[in-house]
């Protein structure tokens, strides 16, 4: 996922709360983006099944492509890679900076004794470059699944955060933010993007 167009003000934070482990970005090399269009971006990825040294050198260069484009979060398909796998270092709306890697998510529903509330707030796209539109997303969401040695873990975030988590388990199920748009907005982010220049390295669509 991209950062948002606007910056927050917890963004302006020199020394906000951890969540998480800073990966050790001695490791890993930064892959160019995969954008619309691209197949492995519009269907269900397959799930993890070997955790080995392989998965974790995936998961560092899937921590150097996200920070080489700006991110705050990314799916193994938006580097071209078919496996159920994301990484996020992204804030809360209350400054909290969360910082992990999910394997083999699923999304959990939305709780039962928790009030739903919407958040119209804009979204972008690594995967739909230089392009951003309004969404409205829950302003809560818990994906579970594994971490790169396989042991069960529980992710959940509230507002910016909590539209990170959605967005990238829906990359990993073949589903960009943009195919959740109006087909007029839709239209609309495209152009954006065809009209914009990325600031990162993009593999072209044949």
């Amino acid at each position: 996922m991209a950062e948002q167009a606007e910056q927050h003000e917890h963004d302006e934070n020199p020394n906000p709360k951890v969540i998480g482990e800073e990966p050790d970005l001695t490791k890993g090399t930064a892959r160019p983006i995969t954008v619309v269009g691209n197949p492995v971006l519009h269907r269900e990825v397959k799930d993890v099944t070997a955790f080995d040294g392989e998965l974790s050198a995936l998961i560092d260069d899937m921590f150097q492509s996200m920070y080489a484009a700006e991110g705050v979060g990314l799916a193994a398909n938006q580097i071209g890679v078919d496996l159920k796998v994301f990484v996020y270092d992204c804030p809360d709306d209350e400054g909290v900076r969360h910082i992990g890697h999910v394997i083999n998510p699923k999304l959990e529903d939305y709780p039962a004794d928790r009030r739903r509330v919407l958040d119209d707030g804009n979204e972008g796209c690594l995967s739909v470059p230089t392009a951003y539109a309004e969404l409205a997303r829950p302003d809560f969401a818990a994906v579970t699944g594994v971490d790169k040695d396989g042991r069960p873990i529980r992710v959940e975030g509230t507002g910016f955060f909590a539209r990170c988590l959605l967005h990238e388990t829906d990359h990993l199920y073949g589903t960009l933010y943009i195919d959740k748009l109006s087909k007029r907005d839709r239209k609309d982010a495209l152009r954006q993007m065809a009209e914009g220049t990325p600031r990162y390295a993009t593999v072209p669509n044949e």
